[in-house]
């Protein structure tokens, strides 16, 4: 360790003529440079890595966490560390380098082995798509020659990997000619602003690559003169429009206030201290002439830092109902039609600090015409007292987003508890209901009893819900103490039936039979080798399967070892579809929050499943082909074509003892079966089993929730 009172080494790297030194330093007016034999050379990166955390360790406020990377000069033997131009250390470069050893070497090939063999089990459980294989033994070659297990992808968290991202995948387009050219009216209410970060905000809309906008803004009687200032310089400006209020009427009114001056087709909204990016306003024209109909069109986002780096991109899904439901997500940058304002009004003043989302709700609650890009096309400025910088600077924007989902929900006759979830900042909705509706549990099993007496005396003892009923279908069961079982638990409970099925595993037939049998009105699929964690699962998943909007209802399963078996099935991710955060720990928050809030999915898994069993009968259960493999992913696909929303409640958990009653399908038969069955579901769906639209195309098809690096990189 490398120290002064300004800054920390704590680690220096040479590795192929580069050197790598991270470490601490004071705040960011503190300069590195590097000589190399008395020769300075330049600085590839002085990055912030992370303002907050380091792992899970808080940092103190006045430190900062860096990197700074250089190449170095053939046959370099000293190097000099300066900060603020003065020498801190000086180094002899061969105690720095990495050499190349026969035991790094030994450890570098297990470590790609067992990270390949962690990744297909995760993913495939060993069964790859035969056109995933070529994939997999491309990137395992090219780990093999470079020996970086820690770089297949880049970390979106991480600020230096997403600004190392940005470098090889921002690009200009090439602009097409328009048929279509709205105009942009680009509103922006400004109130106290620094000209500084005014006029960064006025010029990103004037450089815009798309010309027909105009300018919207409206002064809330500022008493900072730099901001009158800076606005007075634009009056000149033929695009500009300003209004200067008398009086203060904080942010609802002055929005509106810049709305009325506004003529154009669409409404942008701006902050007065973010930035657009160039071409913005081009790809939001491009997505109308693709689709003319759409109300509002929302973008992916990520933010600026105190020194204006990069940081925390916000990679959305296409439009989620539910999530909608649980936060503003569409957040910036938003774009709707002016006309659609004469149906829901303008801002409301007692919503200020959630005004946004009350409109975006009011606006979703009268067309379902909502557009997605997946391009970062606004950058969120932190600054002290934003709500960039974090909810708690607005405390009071929560409980105004409460207000906004009560009235939602009022609006719309539908009766719901909305409680704040102070750890991720969101709502948790609970869907009231007048009456308990029948739920029907069907269980399919073989034998196993052991494993089938956990799931159901867990069903029994743990769920606070009444009104459901239990359906278990045996299929084949030879041993006598199932037998026994199922008569003691008929005996026992007025609501257990069971019923025998001879015939070969077909899991889609067994449980078409089982809802045939229900007569509740709604179904929940369930393995048999579950076992209920949370009392109150059955109540708060026919909450969501009784909303006209949601086809499927899924659940948190975990592993025994509390780690995460199931938390939503991302599609085309490994072949057909695989389950994100396997093995990830139970409590870990997820990308922007994703285990730990309502998000709607592509597919939930069959092993915990509820669905009204109108909307089963609807598109004729389970497809009896698929007799093992996908036969959830082509339900749950089915419902999309539908129309409807497939909701993963990561409120709800159950244990799931993955497979223990049919094993895996990784031998002679089975496996034939399985590629036949991949087959029927690529011939079926086609490209739409290629994307999922409640994941993201900048993210990987890999590895969720990763970006991956250029093939020069893997």
């Amino acid at each position: 360790m490398i120290e002064n009172k300004n800054i920390i080494i704590n680690n220096i790297v040479i590795l192929k003529n580069i050197i790598y030194i991270t470490g601490y330093k004071k705040n960011s007016k503190i300069n590195i440079a590097i000589k190399a034999d008395s020769n300075e050379i330049e600085v590839l990166d002085d990055l912030k890595l992370d303002r907050t955390y380091v792992g899970n360790k808080v940092l103190d406020k006045d430190k900062e966490l860096f990197e700074v990377k250089s190449v170095l000069p053939k046959n370099t033997k000293k190097i000099e560390i300066l900060v603020n131009n003065k020498t801190l250390k000086e180094l002899e470069v061969d105690n720095y380098i990495q050499k190349k050893n026969i035991l790094r070497t030994i450890k570098r090939i297990f470590n790609v082995i067992g990270r390949t063999i962690k990744l297909t089990w995760e993913r495939h459980h060993f069964l790859v798509p035969p056109r995933m294989l070529k994939q997999y033994l491309t990137s395992f070659k090219n780990n093999m020659k470079s020996g970086n297990i820690n770089e297949l992808f880049y970390e979106p968290t991480n600020t230096t990997d997403y600004n190392n991202w940005l470098k090889e995948n921002e690009h200009t387009p090439e602009y097409k000619k328009l048929k279509y050219n709205p105009l942009f009216s680009v509103v922006i209410p400004t109130y106290n602003v620094s000209r500084k970060l005014l006029t960064e905000c006025i010029n990103s809309v004037l450089d815009q690559s798309y010309e027909n906008f105009e300018i919207c803004i409206s002064d809330d009687s500022s008493t900072l003169s730099e901001t009158i200032e800076t606005l007075k310089g634009y009056e000149s400006n033929p695009k500009i429009k300003i209004n200067y209020r008398t009086k203060n009427g904080h942010i609802s009114e002055n929005t509106n206030s810049a709305i009325k001056l506004a003529t154009g087709d669409f409404i942008a909204l701006l902050d007065n201290d973010d930035i657009l990016s160039k071409d913005a306003l081009y790809y939001m024209a491009l997505k109308l002439n693709e689709d003319k109909d759409l109300d509002l069109i929302y973008s992916d986002e990520d933010k600026l830092n105190f020194e204006g780096v990069r940081m925390e991109p916000d990679f959305k899904p296409d439009y989620s109902k539910d999530l909608l439901l649980s936060t503003n997500y569409f957040c910036h940058l938003v774009v709707f039609r002016k006309d659609i304002l004469n149906k829901t009004g303008l801002f409301r003043t007692e919503y200020n600090g959630a005004q946004d989302y009350d409109l975006f709700l009011r606006i979703a609650s009268v067309t379902n015409k909502i557009g997605h890009i997946n391009k970062i096309l606004y950058h969120w400025r932190m600054i002290e007292g934003s709500t960039s910088s974090g909810i708690s600077n607005k405390n009071y924007a929560l409980d105004a987003g409460k207000k906004a989902l009560l009235d939602y929900f009022k609006k719309n006759n539908i009766k719901a508890l909305v409680r704040e979830n102070l750890e991720t900042n969101r709502y948790d909705i609970e869907y009231i209901l007048d009456k308990e509706p029948k739920i029907s549990i069907i269980i399919p099993t073989k034998d196993k009893s052991d494993v089938l007496d956990t799931c159901l005396k867990s069903i029994y003892e743990k769920t606070n819900y009444k009104n459901y009923e239990i359906i278990v279908i045996d299929n084949n069961s030879e041993e006598d103490s199932t037998f026994e079982l199922l008569k003691k638990y008929e005996n026992e409970h007025k609501n257990f039936k069971s019923y025998r099925y001879e015939c070969p595993f077909n899991y889609s037939y067994l449980n078409n039979e089982g809802v045939k049998k229900a007569t509740g009105e709604y179904i929940v699929l369930l393995n048999n080798d579950t076992e209920v964690i949370t009392p109150d699962w059955l109540k708060l998943m026919v909450g969501y399967a009784s909303q006209k909007h949601v086809g499927c209802v899924g659940a948190k399963l975990l592993y025994p070892n509390r780690t995460i078996q199931h938390a939503g099935v991302i599609i085309g991710l490994g072949g057909i579809g695989t389950h994100a955060y396997v093995t990830v720990k139970e409590d870990e928050v997820g990308y922007f929050a994703r285990l730990k809030s309502v998000y709607d999915w592509s597919c939930v898994t069959a092993a915990c499943l509820m669905i009204s069993k109108e909307k089963f009968e609807l598109v004729n259960g389970l497809e009896e082909k698929l007799t093992v493999a996908y036969n959830d992913v082509d339900f749950n696909l089915k419902m999309l074509e539908e129309g409807l929303y497939n909701v993963v409640l990561p409120q709800v958990k159950l244990f799931h003892y993955e497979s223990l009653s049919r094993g895996y399908d990784n031998s002679g038969e089975k496996f034939k079966r399985f590629k036949r069955e991949t087959d029927y579901m690529c011939d079926k769906w086609k490209e739409k089993i290629l994307f999922d639209r409640f994941y993201n195309d900048n993210f990987t098809y890999r590895f969720w929730f990763k970006l991956d690096r250029s093939k020069e990189n893997e």
